[in-house]
Parts: structure tokens; C-alpha cells; sequence
């Protein structure tokens, strides 16, 4: 049984871009531009739900945001592969600078931006 990882992932992104001749059209301009495009789609399957909704989506609603959501991570990790980015690896820097900024006992609780504690 094969694992899945966002290696392999990336992998078959790659080769189904150039089986089609479409690595011309994915610059990192092009690629964010369409990602963002898609953000929006994912927006809209939430947009004028209560919380309560936003957590229990219907089945066929529920399947819809799943492929936004897997067409949002397509092009990051399409973004991530043109511009030799370690995207686990960037996320794991990240992490640790928000540890850092949002230390637990300081903002247990409380939503506000790191510049408003």
C-alpha cells in the first residue's frame, strides 16, 4: 500500500502538468493567482452559515469544500515545487515562530493579533 505524502503528491502534480504541456502556464504568479481564485470558492460554501453550520456541512456539501480545499493545496504545493520550497519545512519554521509570538500561558484564550498583546 503506497503512503501518501506531499512528496508524491508533488510528484504526480508535476508529471500531470507536463504530460500536458502546462509547466509554461505555472509560474508562481499564475499559480498564486489561481489558488487564490479557488480560497474564494472555498469562501463561498461558508459564507452566511452560522459556526454550528460551518462545523456540520451535509454530506454533498461537505465533498464539494474537500475539493476546494484539494485544489487550494494543488497549487501551493505546485508554488512550492517552481520555487524549490520545502513546503513541510517552511511550515514547521512558522510554527515555531508562532510558539514564539502567541506564547500558550500569555494568549490561553484570547484571538487578538501578536502587535495587540
Amino acid at each position: 500500500m503506497q503512503q501518501d505524502s506531499l512528496d508524491e503528491l508533488n510528484r504526480r502534480l508535476k508529471d500531470f502538468a507536463r504530460e500536458r504541456n502546462w509547466e509554461q502556464f505555472h509560474s508562481p504568479k499564475n499559480l498564486s493567482m489561481a489558488m487564490i481564485a479557488e480560497c474564494a470558492e472555498l469562501v463561498e460554501h461558508f459564507q452566511w452559515l452560522s459556526e454550528a453550520q460551518s462545523e456540520d456541512l451535509p454530506t454533498a456539501k461537505k465533498e464539494q469544500v474537500a475539493l476546494e480545499l484539494a485544489d487550494i493545496l494543488i497549487y501551493l504545493i505546485r508554488i512550492g515545487e517552481r520555487l524549490n520550497i520545502d513546503l513541510v519545512a517552511a511550515a514547521n519554521r512558522k510554527l515555531a515562530i508562532n510558539e514564539q509570538r502567541y506564547p500558550a500561558a500569555k494568549v490561553y484564550g484570547d484571538a487578538r493579533r501578536a502587535d495587540e498583546y
